[in-house]
């Protein structure tokens, strides 16, 4: 298992962090999310820096710089699980369509709040749609 070393930052070290780790051939191991034990954002960007996998997070903001132009899907994939699922923002991703979750999700059941249908009404719902 790899050694975790977490480093603080600030949201305006974000994207310039991300290109001198590109330039060094460092990968993005994930760009994660939460809300911590004090009830603050957090959100970390994890990179592979042998031997140890080196994790920046900042706390307590909710926009932040996109680094899709640096590392790609890598990086625009979590940004928009992040921006979906917590109402982060990243400046300059393209959030025009949904990952995963309705349209209409947060109109009907609030930004972060998955409401969990069982299957058997996911069916009945869709074969009625489909056959009215």
């Amino acid at each position: 298992m790899q050694e975790y070393k977490r480093i603080d930052i600030s949201r305006d070290d974000v994207l310039p962090l991300a290109e001198r780790m590109k330039k060094e051939g460092r990968f993005l191991v994930m760009i994660h999310g939460m809300i911590n034990k004090e009830g603050q954002p957090d959100v970390s960007w994890d990179y592979a820096v042998d031997p140890v996998v080196e994790s920046y997070h900042v706390v307590g903001e909710t926009s932040f710089p996109s680094i899709g132009a640096v590392y790609a899907e890598a990086a625009t994939w979590p940004e928009r699980e992040l921006n979906e699922l917590f109402g982060f923002s990243f400046e300059g991703l393209d959030t025009s369509k949904r990952l995963f979750l309705p349209e209409d999700m947060l109109e009907t059941q609030g930004r972060g709040q998955i409401m969990v249908t069982p299957l058997k009404e996911l069916v009945e719902k869709n074969v009625g749609e489909v056959n009215p």
